[in-house]
C-alpha cells in the first residue's frame, strides 16, 4: 500500500511538472524555405498566387492524387478557398483560404486542418526580384500550439517536420516554371 501511495504521488508529481513546465514554452512555431526561379517575378507572383496552381508542385497535394478538392470563389483572390479530403493520414482534410495580397510580392494564406488533426496555420509566399530574370521565392508557416501542447515543440523540430516538404514543393515550383 505505501508502495503504491508513492507510485501514485510520483505520477501527479510527473503530470503537474509537465503543466509547470508548459506555462514557460514559447508555443510559436516558423519554418521558411527559398529557392531561385530563372523567371522574371512578375511571371512567378503571377503563378503562384493561384492555389490551384499547388497541384502542380505542392509535395502534399501530390500524396494523393484521389484526393477530393473542391473550391469556392475566385483563385487568385483574397477569399477563395481550395478545400481537400484524403484518406492518407499525412494529407487528411482541410482547407486553405488567401486572406491577403500584395500583389507582386506577398500571398498569405491561412491552412485549416480538420483531419487527422484539427489546427490553424498562416502560411505564405514571397517574391522578391533578384535580378530582371530571376527570383527568390520564399514559402513559409507560421502556428502556435496551444497551453499544454506547446510543450511538445521541446520536442518536436518543425523545420525538420515541414521543412523538406516545403523545399520539395519549392524544386518542383522551380522546375515547372523554368520548363516554360
Amino acid at each position: 500500500m505505501k508502495l503504491l501511495k508513492r507510485l501514485f504521488a510520483v505520477i501527479v508529481a510527473l503530470v503537474l511538472l509537465f503543466f509547470i513546465i508548459a506555462i514557460f514554452v514559447d508555443g510559436n512555431y516558423q519554418v521558411e524555405k527559398q529557392i531561385t526561379i530563372e523567371k522574371p517575378k512578375t511571371e512567378v507572383f503571377n503563378y503562384i498566387k493561384f492555389l490551384k496552381n499547388q497541384n502542380e508542385y505542392s509535395v502534399w497535394q501530390q500524396m494523393d492524387p484521389k484526393m477530393k478538392k473542391s473550391y469556392i470563389g475566385e483563385d487568385g483572390t483574397v477569399g477563395f478557398v481550395s478545400s481537400w479530403e484524403s484518406s492518407n493520414e499525412k494529407v487528411g482534410k482541410g482547407e486553405q483560404e488567401i486572406m491577403a495580397i500584395e500583389e507582386g510580392k506577398r500571398l498569405d494564406f491561412e491552412l485549416r486542418f480538420f483531419e487527422p488533426f484539427e489546427a490553424t496555420d498562416n502560411a505564405y509566399m514571397i517574391t522578391e526580384e533578384k535580378s530582371a530574370k530571376s527570383t527568390v521565392v520564399k514559402w513559409g508557416f507560421k502556428g502556435e500550439m496551444g497551453y499544454p501542447m506547446r510543450i511538445f515543440l521541446l520536442f518536436m523540430d518543425m523545420d525538420e517536420m515541414l521543412g523538406k516538404d516545403l523545399q520539395d514543393g519549392l524544386s518542383n515550383l522551380k522546375k515547372n516554371l523554368e520548363q516554360n
